[in-house]
């Protein structure tokens, strides 16, 4: 069984920081690209930042240089740190990884709360 467990998120003014950490953990055999996805009230869950086994990233343009994305490959970690932080980030944040156990998976946390608000 494997699990994806976030943390970090919380009540941040416009602004301001925060950084999400995502935890897997399980049989895996093999990490692939890991993720973070957001999910607004009355939005479809849009993808936030991606990075690869190999380090190749991808922002959604909206939060190109606020956020970055990095990796923790020998302890299966995943961070999103975001700055300038906006109230249209407001969102459920969700970690999100491709990974094989004996099978090929997409695995998804159970979503952390960022609230941006003054």
């Amino acid at each position: 069984q494997v699990q994806l467990a976030e943390s970090g998120g919380g009540l941040v003014q416009p602004g301001g920081s925060l950084r999400l950490s995502c935890a897997a953990s399980g049989n895996i055999i093999n990490l692939y690209t890991m993720g973070w996805y957001r999910q607004a009230p009355g939005k479809e869950r849009e993808l936030v930042a991606r990075i690869s086994s190999g380090g190749s990233i991808n922002y959604v343009d909206s939060v190109k240089g606020r956020f970055t994305i990095s990796r923790d490959n020998p302890n299966n970690m995943v961070y999103l740190q975001m700055n300038s932080l906006k109230p249209e980030d407001t969102a459920v944040y969700y970690c999100n990884a491709e990974l094989r156990t004996n099978i090929l998976l997409n695995a998804w946390g159970q979503g952390t709360l960022v609230t941006v608000s003054s």
